[in-house]
């Protein structure tokens, strides 16, 4: 059974809703990196078996899983956050860090209980699903990263950065955002699509995109999930935000 967290997951990007690999399209290829054997073995059969994915490898930590990326090439990582020897968070920042095309890394976690979700995103993954999530929902996780969005539970993200320092807190007064890139960045917070916005502001959808690209290029994110950590992190956003 899943939790209301896990059921209010939303879709941030340039498109609206979520994004499927048509037939034509080459499958998204996955690399999967968990301690856990069983964890892991179970993962890719279920995976491998989804429309649209091919799981190219597995890797036993995080050591492992920036070896397996180096050599593999995947589009998408699903990482697990703890591992021996090299932790998640540790081998999601070094694969955006060495190269110029790394994958999209989405975390995997059982979530009330691991309380590094949140540095995960900040050093770059573009998202994170929770581990008892039907095997179709974490698939449609993959491929919507894959295509350049990013997966977000709004209420949980919340959650947890309250529960953390503001670690973050001169961001935005340095980042120097102007009044609409900081009403966009709001929305992007609540999981709006940037077609969302535009609706919103009644503004064209190429007005959107630039501003989210100023907001992102300001505040030194990775991508739209880091952007959004660091709009709780530095009170920009506060939990129970609605829009």
């Amino acid at each position: 059974m899943t939790s209301p967290d896990a059921s209010a997951a939303v879709t941030t990007g340039a498109a609206a809703g979520p994004a499927t690999t048509s037939p034509a399209s080459a499958p998204v290829t996955l690399l999967i990196a968990d301690d856990d054997e069983v964890t892991r073995s179970g993962l890719r059969t279920l995976l491998a078996a989804q429309p649209g994915i091919s799981v190219v490898g597995e890797a036993a930590d995080g050591v492992e899983a920036v070896e397996q990326a180096r050599r593999l090439r995947p589009d998408v990582v699903l990482m697990d956050v703890r591992m021996p020897r090299r932790n998640g968070i540790e081998a999601t920042r070094q694969l955006l860090a060495e190269s110029a095309e790394p994958p999209k890394v989405v975390v995997i976690t059982t979530f009330e209980n691991d309380g590094y979700v949140t540095a995960a995103l900040s050093a770059g993954a573009s998202g994170f699903v929770l581990k008892r999530l039907p095997v179709r929902q974490i698939a449609e996780a993959v491929r919507v990263v894959a295509a350049g969005e990013a997966i977000l539970f709004p209420a949980a993200l919340r959650r947890m950065v309250a529960a953390r320092p503001l670690g973050s807190a001169e961001a935005l007064p340095k980042a120097a955002l102007t009044r609409r890139e900081e009403e966009v960045l709001r929305l992007m917070a609540t999981g709006l699509s940037n077609p969302e916005i535009a609706e919103s502001f009644t503004v064209s959808l190429e007005t959107v995109k630039t501003h989210v690209g100023n907001v992102l290029t300001k505040l030194g994110a990775q991508n739209r999930t880091h952007a959004v950590v660091i709009a709780y992190e530095s009170g920009l956003v506060v939990p129970g935000f609605a829009g």
